[in-house]
């Protein structure tokens, strides 16, 4: 089997109900971005069947089974990113709604904050490409409003 040196990282970008905050998660023992806030999500893994399994798998990992989304599968941003380590990732970012449950974190993270859209901006610390990826899900939610979704 062929090894590439990118790996690929999905994340959930998950909007309030009312789609007027955006659930963060507090990164703990991480190389890079140690204590700052993020989205969820992480690596595609081989036992995944596609992109809609890796992401159900992380959601349920990382903020549990009951935390129930919509989310749209068909569009994305998407960042590329080079670790400390020198390695490459492909992180595409995808539009979810939270539908239902509450937030039980794993170990991967410290806490979790619904930070309204109006101050994710002042909202420290954060991964510095957050504010970016929100400014591109507002011009994406024109075209996802109109698709399916997929509930996770």
């Amino acid at each position: 089997m062929q090894q590439y040196n990118f790996q690929y990282c999905q994340k959930l970008v998950i909007y309030s109900k009312d789609e007027s905050s955006v659930l963060l998660c507090k990164r703990k023992d991480e190389a890079d971005f140690d204590g700052a806030f993020s989205f969820i999500g992480g690596k595609m893994e081989n036992t995944d069947s596609g992109i809609i399994d890796g992401l159900q798998r992380e959601k349920d990992e990382e903020v549990g089974k009951d935390f129930n989304i919509k989310v749209f599968p068909f569009f994305t941003t998407n960042i590329f990113f080079v670790k400390k380590d020198g390695s490459a990732m492909i992180l595409p970012h995808f539009y979810a709604i939270h539908t239902a449950g509450d937030v039980v974190l794993n170990e991967e993270y410290s806490e979790y904050a619904w930070v309204s859209l109006e101050d994710v901006d002042n909202f420290e610390p954060k991964i510095n490409t957050i504010s970016d990826v929100l400014h591109k899900m507002t011009i994406l939610k024109k075209v996802i409003k109109e698709t399916p979704f997929k509930i996770l």
